[in-house]
C-alpha cells in the first residue's frame, strides 16, 4: 500500500525527538459516548463536526462508533462500519490533508477505514480483542496507538488496583511493543496511550500525568486522552459539560510531561492551550 504524503509526514513526525505537539480532535458517530453521545451520531452532524474540527486547526480527526465508557452496549461489525466508512469517506473528500484515525478494536473495520482514507489504528485493546488486528496493522504499516487498559470496558472501572501503576503500565507497554516486534510490526509505528480513565482511579489518573515521562523513556511519542473525563468532573465536582478549565490543565501539565498528541473534544480551545504551552516548553 503505498503511502500519501501525509503519512509519510506523520511517520517522520513519529521518528523526530525534537517533535511538536499534535491536537487529535475526538469525532464520536454513536449514540451513547460520555460526553457527546447522538451529538454527532448522524452522517450529516458528524461531517459538519468533522468541518469545524479541521477549521479549529485539528491535527487528527479521531472517528469512533463504539462506545468504550463502562458499561457501553457492544456494537456489532456491521453497525460499526455503516457508522464510521461515510463519515471516512466524507472527510477525505473535503481535506486530502487532514490526519484519520480509526478508533476501533474490529480488524474489519480497521481494514476499511484505512482503505477508506484513515491513516492509524487506535485499538484500546492493544491487538488483543480481535486477532486478526496485528496482521492488518502489519500489511497496511500504518501507526498503530496502543493503550494500556485494566480490564475490559465493562468492567474495567469495577475497583482497579496495581502493584505500582507507573511501573505496571511500563511492563505492560514493554510487553507489548515486543509483542508487535515479533509479529513483523515496525516500532516505529507504535505510539502509547498510558489510558486515563481505562481501569484507574482518580488518584491513578493524575499520577500518570505526573509521571508522564517515564512512559517516554520507551522512545515512543506518548498520547494522553483526559478530555471531560471523570476524574476531572470527581475532583471539581463538575458535569461533563462543564469541564474545559480542568481539561486545559491536564493538557498544560500532560505536554509539559512529554505528551505530543492531546486526543481532546474542544480543539479551538485547546489549540490555544497548547500553542502557548508549547513556547514554554521550547522557551531557549
Amino acid at each position: 500500500m503505498s503511502q500519501s504524503p501525509r503519512l509519510s509526514s506523520f511517520r517522520n513526525w513519529c521518528q523526530n525527538t525534537e517533535r511538536d505537539t499534535l491536537v487529535m480532535g475526538i469525532l464520536n458517530v454513536t449514540p451513547d459516548s460520555f460526553s457527546d453521545g447522538g451529538e454527532f451520531y448522524s452522517q450529516k452532524q458528524a461531517i459538519r463536526h468533522a468541518t469545524q474540527l479541521i477549521n479549529n486547526g485539528v491535527d487528527i480527526i479521531d472517528v469512533g462508533g463504539e462506545s468504550s465508557r463502562p458499561g457501553a452496549d457492544e456494537v456489532s461489525e456491521k453497525e460499526e462500519l455503516n457508522r464510521t466508512i461515510p463519515v471516512i469517506q466524507k472527510i477525505r473528500s473535503i481535506s486530502s490533508d487532514i490526519l484519520i484515525s480509526i478508533d476501533t478494536t474490529k480488524s474489519r473495520v480497521a481494514l476499511e477505514a484505512i482503505q477508506s482514507g484513515a491513516d492509524i489504528i487506535n485499538d484500546i485493546s492493544s491487538l488483543s480483542f480481535d486477532s486478526k488486528m496485528a496482521d492488518i496493522v502489519k500489511d497496511l504499516r500504518v501507526p498503530l496507538i496502543i493503550m494500556h487498559m485494566q480490564g475490559i470496558p465493562s468492567n474495567m472501572q469495577n475497583n482497579p488496583t496495581y502493584r505500582d501503576l507507573i511501573e505496571d503500565i511500563s511492563l505492560f507497554f514493554k510487553r507489548k511493543i515486543k509483542f508487535v516486534l515479533s509479529v513483523g510490526i515496525d516500532k516505529k509505528q507504535i505510539i502509547l496511550d498510558p489510558g486515563i480513565g481505562f481501569g484507574k482511579t482518580v488518584d491513578n489518573n493524575f499520577q500518570i500525568i505526573n509521571q508522564l515521562n517515564e512512559f517516554c523513556k520507551l522512545g515512543l511519542p506518548v498520547m494522553i486522552g483526559p478530555s471531560r473525563k471523570s476524574f476531572i468532573g470527581t475532583t471539581l465536582d463538575l458535569p461533563v459539560d462543564d469541564r474545559l478549565e480542568g481539561t486545559a490543565a491536564t493538557v498544560a501539565a500532560g505536554i509539559l510531561n512529554g505528551a505530543r498528541i492531546v486526543r481532546v473534544h474542544d480543539v479551538k480551545e485547546m489549540k490555544r492551550v497548547v500553542s502557548i504551552v508549547e513556547k514554554i516548553r521550547t522557551a531557549a
